[in-house]
Protein backbone atom coordinates (compact mmCIF):
# COMPACT_ATOMS: atom_id res chain seq x y z
CA UNK A 1 0.00 0.00 0.00
CA UNK A 2 1.13 3.43 -1.08
CA UNK A 3 2.31 5.35 2.42
CA UNK A 4 0.02 7.93 3.88
CA UNK A 5 0.68 11.29 3.00
CA UNK A 6 0.24 13.76 6.27
CA UNK A 7 1.64 17.00 4.92
CA UNK A 8 -1.80 18.34 4.10
CA UNK A 9 -2.33 20.37 0.75
CA UNK A 10 0.57 20.34 -2.07
CA UNK A 11 2.44 23.92 -1.44
CA UNK A 12 1.97 26.34 -4.48
CA UNK A 13 5.32 26.70 -6.00
CA UNK A 14 8.00 29.85 -5.49
CA UNK A 15 7.88 30.59 -8.37
CA UNK A 16 5.05 30.70 -11.00
CA UNK A 17 6.25 30.50 -14.82
CA UNK A 18 3.34 31.60 -17.89
CA UNK A 19 3.96 30.98 -21.30
CA UNK A 20 2.43 34.16 -23.65
CA UNK A 21 3.76 33.35 -26.76
CA UNK A 22 7.55 33.83 -27.57
CA UNK A 23 7.37 35.80 -24.03
CA UNK A 24 8.29 34.64 -20.53
CA UNK A 25 6.75 35.25 -17.21
CA UNK A 26 8.25 34.63 -14.38
CA UNK A 27 6.14 35.34 -11.20
CA UNK A 28 7.53 35.91 -7.48
CA UNK A 29 5.16 33.60 -5.58
CA UNK A 30 5.11 34.18 -1.91
CA UNK A 31 2.36 36.61 -1.82
CA UNK A 32 1.76 36.56 2.04
CA UNK A 33 4.91 37.14 2.58
CA UNK A 34 5.38 39.79 -0.48
CA UNK A 35 7.67 37.55 -2.14
CA UNK A 36 10.47 37.85 0.16
CA UNK A 37 13.47 36.33 -1.49
CA UNK A 38 14.41 33.52 1.04
CA UNK A 39 16.67 30.97 -0.54
CA UNK A 40 14.34 28.54 -1.88
CA UNK A 41 12.53 31.90 -4.13
CA UNK A 42 16.14 32.83 -5.02
CA UNK A 43 17.23 29.97 -6.51
CA UNK A 44 14.12 29.19 -7.98
CA UNK A 45 14.50 32.83 -9.82
CA UNK A 46 18.31 31.96 -10.69
CA UNK A 47 16.80 28.36 -12.49
CA UNK A 48 13.61 30.15 -14.00
CA UNK A 49 15.72 32.67 -15.55
CA UNK A 50 18.39 30.15 -16.77
CA UNK A 51 15.79 28.03 -18.34
CA UNK A 52 14.16 30.95 -20.18
CA UNK A 53 17.49 32.10 -21.76
CA UNK A 54 17.85 28.51 -23.05
CA UNK A 55 14.81 28.13 -24.44
CA UNK A 56 14.87 28.58 -28.13
CA UNK A 57 10.84 29.16 -28.40
CA UNK A 58 11.51 31.93 -25.95
CA UNK A 59 12.76 35.35 -27.14
CA UNK A 60 11.74 37.73 -24.07
CA UNK A 61 11.31 38.00 -20.41
CA UNK A 62 8.77 39.98 -17.69
CA UNK A 63 9.70 39.34 -14.43
CA UNK A 64 6.83 40.21 -12.18
CA UNK A 65 5.70 39.20 -8.22
CA UNK A 66 2.17 38.15 -7.34
CA UNK A 67 -0.31 39.94 -4.92
CA UNK A 68 0.06 43.37 -3.82
CA UNK A 69 3.66 43.78 -3.65
CA UNK A 70 6.81 43.24 -6.14
CA UNK A 71 9.59 42.01 -3.49
CA UNK A 72 9.97 43.56 0.13
CA UNK A 73 13.57 41.81 -0.24
CA UNK A 74 15.37 38.99 2.08
CA UNK A 75 13.50 37.17 3.71
CA UNK A 76 14.97 38.03 7.47
CA UNK A 77 13.76 35.28 9.32
CA UNK A 78 16.28 33.29 7.39
CA UNK A 79 18.95 35.59 8.65
CA UNK A 80 18.53 33.87 12.34
CA UNK A 81 19.72 30.97 10.72
CA UNK A 82 22.23 32.57 8.55
CA UNK A 83 25.57 33.32 11.24
CA UNK A 84 29.20 33.47 11.67
CA UNK A 85 28.69 29.56 13.08
CA UNK A 86 27.67 28.17 10.14
CA UNK A 87 29.91 30.29 7.60
CA UNK A 88 29.58 28.06 4.89
CA UNK A 89 25.89 28.44 4.69
CA UNK A 90 26.60 32.33 4.50
CA UNK A 91 28.83 31.56 1.83
CA UNK A 92 26.70 29.76 -0.01
CA UNK A 93 23.69 32.39 0.15
CA UNK A 94 25.66 35.13 -0.34
CA UNK A 95 26.41 33.20 -4.24
CA UNK A 96 23.36 32.30 -4.58
CA UNK A 97 21.69 36.03 -4.32
CA UNK A 98 25.12 38.04 -6.04
CA UNK A 99 24.27 35.20 -9.16
CA UNK A 100 20.75 36.03 -8.97
CA UNK A 101 21.08 39.59 -9.01
CA UNK A 102 23.50 39.57 -11.97
CA UNK A 103 21.54 37.69 -14.41
CA UNK A 104 18.89 39.66 -15.56
CA UNK A 105 21.45 41.57 -17.52
CA UNK A 106 23.82 38.81 -18.41
CA UNK A 107 21.11 36.57 -19.92
CA UNK A 108 20.84 36.88 -24.17
CA UNK A 109 17.13 37.83 -23.99
CA UNK A 110 15.42 41.30 -23.03
CA UNK A 111 13.94 41.15 -19.57
CA UNK A 112 11.22 43.75 -18.28
CA UNK A 113 10.33 44.16 -14.16
CA UNK A 114 6.48 44.66 -14.00
CA UNK A 115 6.60 46.44 -10.44
CA UNK A 116 4.02 47.34 -7.88
CA UNK A 117 3.66 47.59 -4.03
CA UNK A 118 6.94 47.27 -2.64
CA UNK A 119 10.44 46.34 -4.02
CA UNK A 120 12.67 46.64 -1.32
CA UNK A 121 16.29 46.04 -0.90
CA UNK A 122 16.72 42.28 -2.94
CA UNK A 123 13.65 43.37 -4.63
CA UNK A 124 14.82 46.64 -5.59
CA UNK A 125 17.99 45.12 -7.17
CA UNK A 126 15.76 42.70 -9.21
CA UNK A 127 13.75 45.52 -10.69
CA UNK A 128 16.22 48.09 -11.47
CA UNK A 129 18.44 44.88 -13.14
CA UNK A 130 16.29 44.30 -15.50
CA UNK A 131 16.57 45.76 -18.79
CA UNK A 132 13.41 48.01 -18.64
CA UNK A 133 10.87 48.22 -15.79
CA UNK A 134 7.34 49.13 -15.42
CA UNK A 135 6.09 50.60 -12.34
CA UNK A 136 2.74 50.65 -11.06
CA UNK A 137 1.67 54.04 -9.39
CA UNK A 138 1.57 52.79 -6.27
CA UNK A 139 5.40 51.40 -6.51
CA UNK A 140 8.01 52.34 -3.38
CA UNK A 141 11.50 51.38 -3.94
CA UNK A 142 14.58 51.80 -1.63
CA UNK A 143 17.44 50.06 0.31
CA UNK A 144 16.16 49.95 4.01
CA UNK A 145 18.82 47.49 5.01
CA UNK A 146 20.80 49.74 7.74
CA UNK A 147 18.04 50.04 9.58
CA UNK A 148 18.44 46.77 10.30
CA UNK A 149 22.06 46.73 11.01
CA UNK A 150 22.44 45.28 7.29
CA UNK A 151 24.68 46.14 4.41
CA UNK A 152 22.93 46.32 1.48
CA UNK A 153 26.33 45.19 -0.54
CA UNK A 154 25.48 42.98 -3.30
CA UNK A 155 22.83 45.27 -4.62
CA UNK A 156 24.85 48.78 -4.08
CA UNK A 157 26.55 47.99 -7.66
CA UNK A 158 23.26 48.31 -9.75
CA UNK A 159 22.11 50.84 -7.34
CA UNK A 160 24.91 53.15 -8.55
CA UNK A 161 25.09 52.41 -12.22
CA UNK A 162 21.58 53.63 -12.17
CA UNK A 163 22.44 56.67 -10.11
CA UNK A 164 24.02 59.62 -9.25
CA UNK A 165 26.45 58.84 -6.54
CA UNK A 166 24.71 61.80 -4.01
CA UNK A 167 21.19 60.46 -4.21
CA UNK A 168 22.60 56.96 -4.06
CA UNK A 169 24.42 57.09 -0.98
CA UNK A 170 21.64 59.00 0.03
CA UNK A 171 18.78 55.56 -0.16
CA UNK A 172 21.37 53.52 1.24
CA UNK A 173 22.20 55.44 4.61
CA UNK A 174 18.57 57.29 5.18
CA UNK A 175 16.77 54.47 3.91
CA UNK A 176 14.53 57.16 2.19
CA UNK A 177 11.85 55.39 -0.36
CA UNK A 178 11.58 56.18 -3.84
CA UNK A 179 7.91 56.84 -4.99
CA UNK A 180 7.00 56.17 -8.95
CA UNK A 181 6.61 59.52 -9.90
CA UNK A 182 10.45 59.86 -8.62
CA UNK A 183 11.25 56.96 -10.39
CA UNK A 184 10.02 58.04 -13.48
CA UNK A 185 11.65 61.42 -13.00
CA UNK A 186 15.26 59.40 -11.95
CA UNK A 187 15.03 57.19 -15.36
CA UNK A 188 14.65 53.88 -13.29
CA UNK A 189 11.09 53.56 -14.42
CA UNK A 190 10.05 53.77 -18.58
CA UNK A 191 6.36 53.93 -17.64
CA UNK A 192 4.20 54.61 -14.97
CA UNK A 193 0.86 52.90 -15.19
CA UNK A 194 -2.11 52.38 -12.68
CA UNK A 195 -1.89 49.36 -10.19
CA UNK A 196 -2.61 46.21 -12.11
CA UNK A 197 -2.18 47.34 -15.64
CA UNK A 198 2.02 46.61 -15.26
CA UNK A 199 2.04 43.66 -16.17
CA UNK A 200 -0.25 44.02 -19.30
CA UNK A 201 2.13 46.94 -20.51
CA UNK A 202 5.42 44.63 -19.65
CA UNK A 203 3.98 42.31 -21.72
CA UNK A 204 3.32 44.32 -24.73
CA UNK A 205 6.86 45.57 -24.32
CA UNK A 206 7.94 42.05 -24.28
CA UNK A 207 5.89 41.00 -27.06
CA UNK A 208 7.40 43.30 -29.67
CA UNK A 209 10.81 42.63 -28.39
CA UNK A 210 10.26 39.03 -29.30
CA UNK A 211 9.16 40.08 -33.04
CA UNK A 212 12.86 41.62 -33.38
CA UNK A 213 15.52 39.07 -35.13
CA UNK A 214 16.69 36.72 -32.35
CA UNK A 215 20.60 37.23 -33.16
CA UNK A 216 20.47 41.17 -33.45
CA UNK A 217 18.26 41.59 -30.08
CA UNK A 218 20.98 38.79 -28.57
CA UNK A 219 24.20 41.48 -30.01
CA UNK A 220 22.50 44.91 -29.29
CA UNK A 221 21.68 43.57 -25.46
CA UNK A 222 25.23 42.04 -25.17
CA UNK A 223 26.84 45.24 -26.69
CA UNK A 224 24.97 47.57 -24.57
CA UNK A 225 26.24 46.38 -21.68
CA UNK A 226 30.02 45.31 -22.93
CA UNK A 227 30.72 48.77 -23.63
CA UNK A 228 28.90 50.51 -20.53
CA UNK A 229 32.34 49.74 -18.49
CA UNK A 230 35.00 50.29 -21.54
CA UNK A 231 36.97 53.08 -22.23
CA UNK A 232 36.30 55.29 -24.74
CA UNK A 233 37.97 54.14 -28.22
CA UNK A 234 37.71 50.22 -26.95
CA UNK A 235 33.86 50.85 -26.91
CA UNK A 236 33.91 52.56 -30.19
CA UNK A 237 35.79 49.66 -31.38
CA UNK A 238 33.76 46.92 -30.00
CA UNK A 239 30.90 48.66 -31.25
CA UNK A 240 32.79 48.37 -34.96
CA UNK A 241 33.30 45.16 -34.53
CA UNK A 242 29.36 44.08 -33.78
CA UNK A 243 28.33 46.84 -36.85
CA UNK A 244 30.70 44.28 -38.86
CA UNK A 245 29.18 40.99 -38.01
CA UNK A 246 25.38 42.21 -37.79
CA UNK A 247 25.01 42.29 -41.75
CA UNK A 248 24.34 38.26 -41.30
CA UNK A 249 21.59 39.13 -38.95
CA UNK A 250 18.97 39.96 -42.19
CA UNK A 251 17.70 37.14 -44.18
Amino acid sequence: MPEHDSSGPERPPVLVTEDHGAVRVLRLNRPAKLNALDTELTAALLEGLRAADADGAIRAVVLTGAGRAFCAGADMKEFAHLTPDDQGAVVRRAELTMRTQMLPQQLTKPVVSAVRGHAMGGGAGLALGCDMMIAASDTRLGYPELRHSLVPAIVMTGLQRHLGRKLAFELISTGRILDASELATHGLANRVVEPGEEVTVALEIATAWAEVNADAMCAAKGLFYRVADLPFEEAMRTGGDVNAIMRGFRT
